[in-house]
């Protein structure tokens, strides 16, 4: 069974642009990669044949939906998420963070209560053992902890897992900042404990997990580096990530409401500092004009439901063609 493994082939003499290969027992991520989401396991309005014939390598699925529905009980029957939807090749999962902390009208709340902690809003309850929450389907309460995280996208079968995070709503101010990036990085340490544990466990037959016999795979876990527009915060944060054995780094606390330069600036303090032989994901952004400066900072993926989402509300996305004598030709 072949292993997670991240090889550069090449980089940019000019920026820090670099492209390479993630190597997945699913296949080949060549990087730099969009990656499109497909939130409950399907991209919506496409299938798979589709997403086959644009040449897409890889997507990103939730956690959370998956987890409330169809629930994890049908994806183990199903042999695991590929086999489940029919998909052969590389699958990431999130944590279940964002879309946990999302709940609601959780963003307005916070504006209120950024100095809160634990902090608690109306389906939100976070504390240092996790998160409860209330579903948005029948509203059953639920316990997220670093551990459940793992053990949900074990049991998924992702290629590349995401570990907890407490994502840093915009403008958080800089004290709740810090609170959510240290108890990020606490959160990172019981990922990676409740991770390490499957390594010492039976190896499943076939390379499917089965939530009886979780044993080692080469699912990849990325570590998330947090702390808001604070550049004394990320930088702390792109360090303490870096320095434990995560196979991978993703960004996370951005696309929440900041501007484009301010997002751009918190890469211009994180990439730096992050280990070069690692691949570095950054999540939830990937509009047009993004994804240049993405590529150009160093960037080797990114997920947004942009593409899809434009589609289905009727956009195109043209070249800007200023030339007078196309103003009335229509055959293209």
């Amino acid at each position: 069974m072949s292993k997670f493994n991240f090889e550069i082939l090449g980089k940019d003499v000019k920026s820090d642009a670099r492209a390479g290969v993630i190597h997945t027992v699913h296949g080949d991520i060549k990087t730099p990669s969009f990656v499109p989401v497909g939130t409950q396991a399907t991209v919506k309005s496409m299938s798979n044949e589709d997403l086959q014939e644009i040449g897409v390598q890889v997507f990103f699925v939730n956690t959370y939906h998956l987890y409330l529905r169809p629930g994890l009980e049908a994806i183990e029957k199903g042999n695991g998420l590929h086999s489940f939807i029919g998909w052969g090749k590389p699958l990431m999962t999130d944590s279940a963070g964002f879309q946990i902390f999302s709940l609601g009208d959780v963003n307005r709340q916070r504006k209120l209560c950024l100095q809160g902690d634990p902090l608690e809003i109306p389906l939100v309850k976070i504390s240092e053992e996790g998160v409860k929450f209330r579903s948005h389907l029948d509203g059953s309460e639920h316990l997220f902890t670093p551990e459940k995280s793992i053990e949900v996208q074990r049991i998924l079968g992702a290629d590349i897992m995401i570990a907890f995070d407490e994502c840093c709503y915009y403008p958080a101010t800089h004290d709740y900042a810090k609170k959510a990036m240290e108890r990020t990085h606490r959160w990172a340490l019981r990922c990676l404990e409740r991770s390490s544990k499957f390594h010492l466990e039976e190896i499943p037959q076939g390379g499917q997990v089965q939530s009886s016999k979780l044993g080692k795979s080469p699912q990849a876990l990325y570590g998330v580096v947090q702390g808001g527009v604070f550049e004394d915060l990320r930088k702390e944060s792109a360090k303490f990530i870096s320095n434990l054995p995560f196979e991978g780094v993703a960004i996370g606390g951005v696309a929440v409401g900041e501007s484009k330069k301010e997002m751009e600036k918190v890469l211009d303090w994180v990439v730096p500092l992050l280990p070069k032989e690692k691949p570095r994901h950054l999540l939830g952004v990937g509009e047009i004009d993004d994804i240049f400066t993405l590529v150009e900072k160093g960037i080797d993926s990114f997920d947004c439901v942009m593409p899809t989402r434009l589609g289905r509300m009727g956009h195109l996305l043209v070249r800007k063609v200023e030339n007078r004598e196309w103003k009335l030709d229509i055959t293209k």
